[in-house]
């Protein structure tokens, strides 16, 4: 025989040893460990199951030592130690569910030997190998084992359970007793089967609370990374309004100067034909970025938004159209009166779509959420920026129910923050609500200190 012939045969083992020693291990790795695996507490009633668990054990105490000293006739010491391990081990499953299962085991297991030895020698009758009390307490230790591991070890624990009562019962057995071993193996098996149940039940409402959560995460990522697109869009719009300006002005500037230098004209050719690579561009950005809305599918200026009705290339609206985008919200329904104070002064057309758009987005609030409730704009013109304020009274009635989850707050956040703005939105004491924003003209001055006469509505109905 070769030498590689002889190096296999000794390094090979039967294939049933293999198998036979991957169960030992993961039986190793499952059951023996002292591991803390605390039984959280009800959403309800807090500690409550604890207070069953203990009020239990003790109950198994005083049953289990009277079974085992009276019935049994086992010595008062040993039958209160085996009580009281039985005891200790449910209470002890209440945070270390397989040490205090092992515990049980091992209870009933000397409980078992030590009536055995008194059945052979005084011949009495006795429910054997489990008490009652024996029962009752494994199956608390069984319960909440299969409360808080995987179904794979509460399995594994409910099998080696039933292994050592037939081992007991079956193989060792004992003289004249009444048999516990079957019934006690059917009781073990129903609370097992119903612990991984309420386990897996737990687990499917945490992922369903935690699924809910991540969805709601998106939603709001998604209305965010939507609402700057349409920003973008809108901003672009502007930017390409500005572009084809320049690219007029750039080809009509040589026809204003009486015999234009070549490299003037150059220039300008130069400067018009950036211009018009620019506005390319931007129109094909804007081809990206134009879409449905994502919730109705219509377009966004579809009608029954304040405002709305205007063609998506139209150009884009500036706080001199507040007066037409008022008289339609009260087309709607809504009383509305408008306060302008301050200097009106030449704003960037990204501060006025904003501007307009934060007063469009808190109408349709009110609209939507408080109905029957007056409504007030405020538009303060500042040195440094402008300042829009929309004030709501508390709603008539309650509002129906609206798939929106704060996306209109989202967006006038988004608007404002890419302004280097800032906003306020709150509840008011008497019911009603509060938006607020100012918008700085350059985009990096501060809004000034609050004039008192910014927050005057008129709560009494006039307008």
């Amino acid at each position: 025989m070769s030498r590689v012939g002889q190096v296999r045969r000794r390094g090979s083992r039967p294939r049933g040893t293999g198998r036979i020693g991957r169960l030992l291990t993961v039986l190793h790795d499952d059951l023996w460990t002292w591991r803390a695996d605390p039984l959280p507490p009800s959403v309800w009633l807090r500690w409550f199951p604890h207070g069953v668990v203990c009020l239990a054990a003790l109950g198994v105490l005083l049953g289990d030592a009277a079974q085992l000293g009276d019935n049994g006739g086992v010595e008062p010491g040993l039958g209160f130690v085996i009580a009281l391990s039985q005891a200790g081990a449910m209470v002890g499953a209440l945070w270390r569910p397989v040490a205090s299962w092992w515990l049980s085991l091992a209870a009933m297991l000397v409980g078992a030997f030590a009536v055995r030895a008194e059945m052979i020698v005084d011949g009495a009758k006795f429910t054997w190998p489990w008490p009652a009390a024996g029962i009752i307490g494994h199956m608390f230790v069984l319960l909440l084992l299969s409360l808080r591991v995987r179904t794979r070890v509460s399995m594994e624990a409910l099998g080696l359970t039933a292994l050592a009562t037939y081992l007991v019962q079956g193989v060792v057995g004992a003289p004249n007793y009444q048999p516990t071993g079957q019934l006690a193996v059917i009781l073990f098996a129903v609370v097992v089967v119903l612990g991984t149940a309420l386990r897996g039940r737990r687990e499917a409402r945490a992922e369903l609370v935690q699924q809910t959560s991540l969805t709601a995460e998106e939603r709001a990522r998604r209305t965010v990374l939507e609402e700057r697109s349409r920003i973008a869009r809108e901003l672009h719009d502007v930017v390409a309004h500005h572009m084809s300006v320049i690219s007029i002005q750039a080809q009509v500037a040589p026809h204003l100067v009486q015999d234009p230098p070549d490299e003037l004209k150059e220039n300008l050719a130069g400067i018009r034909e950036n211009a018009l690579e620019a506005l390319t561009e931007l129109r094909r950005v804007l081809g990206v970025l134009r879409s449905e809305d994502p919730e109705t599918g219509a377009p966004l200026d579809a009608p029954g938004k304040p405002g709305a009705g205007t063609a998506p290339h139209a150009p884009q609206p500036t706080l001199d159209r507040i007066d037409a985008l008022v008289e339609n919200t009260r087309a709607a329904g809504l009383t509305v009166s408008v306060e302008v104070s301050g200097i009106r002064r030449a704003l960037p057309p990204g501060v006025e779509l904003s501007a307009y758009r934060i007063v469009q987005e808190a109408l349709s609030n009110v609209l939507r959420h408080a109905p029957g409730a007056r409504a007030w704009v405020h538009l303060t013109h500042l040195p440094t920026g402008v300042r829009v304020e929309v004030v709501n009274s508390s709603p008539v009635r309650r509002a129906s129910p609206s798939q929106g989850a704060g996306h209109g707050l989202l967006g006038m956040r988004e608007r404002v923050a890419m302004l280097g703005g800032t906003l306020t939105a709150h509840s008011l004491p008497d019911g009603g609500y509060q938006v607020s924003a100012f918008l700085p003209a350059d985009g990096t001055d501060q809004p000034p200190p609050d004039d008192p006469n910014i927050h005057y509505y008129p709560k009494d109905g006039s307008a």
